[in-house]
């Protein structure tokens, strides 16, 4: 699995203060304002937010430039770090889907080309 996509960052460039609530936005995939709200709540009522920020903010790396090429990879990888069977079970699916795609293409090829099966089956 590939580490560097999978762990935890503080995410600097979303992030208001030090990218701590943005970066476990990112990490899991929830919006950031309900990340942010939970982050109030847990102050206000416990009085252990504000300083589990800090140490967090200070501890945690912060987020590489490079990590995600556009949206739809940022999406698939929370989704690995989410639930990495559930993952692993949609891109089999989603390969089988283009291995039946292939072998229809080749099938229509094959029925109308009978050239083009005999060196198929010659190749076999």
């Amino acid at each position: 699995m590939n580490t560097e996509r999978t762990r935890f960052y503080r995410d600097k460039v979303n992030g208001k203060f030090m990218g701590v609530c943005a970066g476990i936005a990112d990490y899991t995939g929830v919006d950031v304002l309900w990340v942010r709200l939970a982050a109030v709540i847990l102050t206000l009522s416990t009085g252990f937010g504000f300083p589990l920020y800090i140490l967090v903010g200070l501890l945690a790396p912060k987020k590489p430039g490079h990590l995600y090429g556009n949206r739809e990879e940022q999406k698939f990888w929370q989704g690995v770090r989410q639930s990495p069977g559930r993952t692993a079970r949609e891109v089999r699916a989603k390969f089988r889907d283009i291995d039946r795609r292939l072998a229809d293409v080749e099938s229509f090829y094959v029925s109308n080309n009978p050239r083009l099966s005999a060196e198929i089956e010659r190749l076999r």
